[in-house]
């Protein structure tokens, strides 16, 4: 529909006879008013708009997104979308021949698209929901069309499109493009480009629209604020957001809570949590109520952090203050003190959630069941099993892993088993945790034949096996002394697998070596570990330094603990452990002698050595040689022989009691 003088006309064409050419007459509520000499209607003024040859035709039109473009000036109207919109929406089909199909239907109906119509487009729910690729196909062609250049909005529309695919490489082509025109930066379109860009980490592209921005004079906003410190934090340029925040602060528009937001986010992204609780603290002082986006965000990162104390005290202090505790918030909390052992005050938060109206979901659930069977109340997370089950929320295979996983430690196999049958019968998914339970629930029952088979059935139901369950087959077979196999699945392990040896795996071997008598194959595969660069733990270390000792070879287990701190790795416990383990094989020689080693190399002091060797000789029984060394100066005390003056030796502790070992 076109208009003149006001009023709404159309075009449309009429054959003369053939001695005449084609012509193109105005027509007004479906009559035409045709050329002078026509008997067709009578009307005071007539008037051709084309006339010429059968080929003429008139130009074609540029077309905006809306009805009637005049009535923009009246915002309180609102404006409905052209029908055009929807006919070339339905062209935008990501088909090879869409290009094709726009450029026939625009010459079928004599238009062009606006820039305004093409940004509008670009713009709408249907294109965001298609692949970013039409978007872009679409803004190339548009700009092929006659006498046709993209204003900003087009460009900021296709970026914003690009964003949600994270489609960088495009979108800093386009940068590329905006940067080499000289186009008048608006403040929607500088936001856009600052949203847009900090989403993606574009920290480069975003300050080019900042400095584009004070070329330009435009003031920013608090939104212009809170995009680009969410950009920059979201980039981790976190110090650079810091000097954004201390401008607003000392400036005209003062930080919101959006913008504490964002700056706490940093802080919590940094790993710097203090900072974002000092933050906090900043706003109550300023003025400005914290929400529950900024409590989550401290909660979150302090569970993180393992300070489980602050996340309760964050929560009772959003629950004082009467902001809404999210489900998420509960779970943290509860999470956070069933980790700490403290399940009574972990249930009494999920009575309070309760009664708050606030319903649990099945992840919730699983926290405390998780709580209590880490700590062995496994009869209490069967309790909350079934109550879970009673009010209407069905467990998961998450929850019914945790609750086997509970059982097998305790060695409840047989109810173990019960859920594995229920969870099948139910067709859940059972994950590799859940079969790596099971595993060594049974391998730590001894019934390894049945343990062997659901790992092959793990194979079977395409369920990858993890270290955790090569580890816990392994485990089986050497407790129950079939080192052979246990190497062969060692082998097997990385060879058919590619899984991952950690270092727990290696200290099962080693200690099942040792159990065997292999000593030196536990010492070979104690170097292997060392040559592969995995760093020995103390329970590590602890198992070779075991079957070292107990096999009369206490020089070697202190050779290769001195072989072990230039490679940075301290096994504070070390000594204490090999003492400990002479000791109760009843070699107070060895371990007296050890203990003179230890102190004369200067590998730890005296006093603890001495404190150790007490504890050890009580623990197995030797109370007269823990009483006489309590009352001596052996370890710590000093004799003279002539001028020479030396540390009283622990050996000396068994001068009378010589014939007892």
């Amino acid at each position: 529909m076109r208009r003149l003088s006001g009023k709404p006309f159309s075009v449309t064409a009429l054959n003369r006879p053939r001695s005449s050419s084609k012509c193109f007459c105005l027509r007004k509520n479906d009559n035409f008013i045709l050329s002078e000499g026509s008997k067709v209607l009578p009307l005071r003024s007539v008037r051709w708009l084309f006339s010429g040859s059968s080929n003429s035709l008139p130009p074609p039109e540029w077309i905006e997104p809306f009805n009637d473009v005049s009535d923009l000036v009246k915002p309180s109207r609102t404006l409905d979308p052209s029908p055009w919109v929807k006919q070339i929406l339905n062209l935008l089909d990501g088909s090879d021949s869409m290009e094709s199909n726009l450029d026939s239907f625009c010459r079928k109906f004599l238009i062009k698209l606006s820039p305004n119509f093409v940004s509008f487009v670009l713009r709408s729910h249907e294109v965001r929901e298609r692949q970013h690729v039409v978007a872009w196909r679409f803004f190339n062609w548009a700009g092929k069309q006659k006498k046709y250049t993209h204003n900003l909005e087009c460009y900021v529309s296709l970026v914003d499109v690009l964003a949600i695919a994270k489609d960088v490489e495009r979108i800093r082509s386009l940068c590329g493009v905006l940067r080499r025109m000289e186009m008048s930066m608006s403040v929607c379109s500088a936001n856009e480009l600052i949203k847009s860009f900090g989403k993606l980490g574009m920290v480069e592209e975003l300050l080019w629209v900042w400095r584009k921005m004070k070329e330009n004079g435009i003031e920013p906003t608090l939104y212009t604020y809170n995009f680009l410190m969410n950009g920059l934090v979201s980039s981790m340029f976190v110090e650079s957001a810091e000097r954004v925040f201390e401008v607003m602060e000392s400036g005209r528009i003062k930080p919101d809570v959006v913008t504490y937001n964002t700056m706490i986010k940093g802080y919590c992204k940094a790993g710097q949590t203090q900072k974002g609780i000092e933050k906090l603290r900043d706003m109550e002082t300023r003025g400005v109520e914290g929400d529950k986006i900024t409590y989550m965000t401290v909660i979150q990162a302090c569970y993180a952090d393992s300070d489980f104390s602050s996340c309760v005290a964050l929560y009772q202090e959003m629950d004082e203050k009467g902001i809404q505790v999210p489900c998420h918030a509960y779970s943290l909390v509860i999470g956070g003190l069933c980790k700490e052992g403290k399940l009574n005050e972990g249930y009494a938060v999920f009575e309070n959630m309760i009664r708050k109206g606030v319903k649990p979901n099945v992840a919730i659930y699983t926290v405390l069941i998780d709580g209590y069977v880490k700590f062995g109340s496994v009869e209490d997370a069967l309790r909350l099993l079934e109550r879970m089950m009673r009010e209407g929320f069905e467990p998961d295979v998450v929850t019914y892993s945790v609750v086997v996983n509970g059982l097998c430690k305790n060695g409840r196999v047989e109810e173990a088993l019960g859920y594995f049958e229920t969870c099948r019968f139910k067709g859940l998914a059972i994950n590799s945790m859940f079969y790596s339970s099971l595993i060594d629930g049974l391998g730590k029952a001894g019934r390894v034949d049945e343990a062997e088979r659901l790992f092959e059935e793990m194979s079977e139901k395409g369920c990858t096996r993890d270290s955790y369950c090569y580890n816990a087959l392994i485990d089986a077979f050497t407790k129950c002394g079939k080192v052979d196999e246990a190497l062969a699945l060692f082998k097997r392990m990385e060879e058919e697998e590619g899984c991952d040896q950690t270092v727990y795996t290696y200290t099962i071997l080693i200690s099942g070596m040792f159990k065997e008598r292999r000593n030196e194959e536990a010492l070979k595969l104690w170097e292997m570990m060392i040559d592969k660069g995995i760093t020995p733990t103390a329970a590590c270390f602890r198992a070779l330094s075991t079957g070292l000792c107990l096999s009369g070879k206490v020089g070697r287990a202190c050779k290769i603990l001195d072989e072990l701190a230039p490679m940075g790795v301290i096994l504070d416990a070390a000594c204490e452990d090999m003492i400990n383990t002479l000791c109760k094989a009843g070699r107070i020689k060895e371990a007296c002698r050890l203990a003179d080693g230890i102190t004369e190399r200067g590998r730890e002091v005296p006093g603890r050595i001495r404190t150790v060797m007490i504890n050890a000789l009580r623990k197995v029984g030797k109370s007269d040689l823990a009483m006489k060394l309590m009352h001596s100066k052996i370890g710590i005390g000093y004799e003279r022989m002539g001028s020479v003056k030396r540390r009283v030796k622990f050996r000396t502790l068994l001068e009378s009691f010589d014939h007892d070992f």
